[in-house]
């Protein structure tokens, strides 16, 4: 049903534009990952420097598990990735976008 006033041909370009369910609820599923401060406070220390879960405890005053815990779960959302030194692993942001969403997100805080 078309409201009042409003051409029908708008209307038909913003339904075909938008994205579909699935899209939508992986997009607000990515913005849960945001919406922890722990997780985020991970994702700050990431987004200086590469570290491993020892030094990202340290950096937040967390215990290790903690810490590990909520890596798991932005890792699943493909926000950090891994590499491994030795028995060391060491943790950094997936990719630009990630730094780009965050920066954003902060700049848009501070208007």
């Amino acid at each position: 049903m078309n409201a009042p006033n409003v051409p029908s041909a708008r209307i038909d370009q913003v339904m075909c534009d938008l994205p579909s369910e699935k899209q939508l609820f992986d997009l607000a599923e990515l913005f849960k990952i945001f919406g922890d401060s722990t997780r985020m406070k991970i994702l700050y220390a990431l987004f200086e420097s590469e570290l491993c879960v020892c030094e990202i405890a340290a950096v937040l005053n967390m215990s290790q598990s903690a810490i590990s815990h909520q890596l798991r779960i932005i890792k699943q959302s493909k926000l950090v990735k891994n590499r491994r030194d030795g028995k060391i692993i060491y943790y950094s942001l997936a990719d630009d976008h990630v730094k780009t969403i965050i920066g954003m997100a902060a700049e848009h805080l501070e208007e």
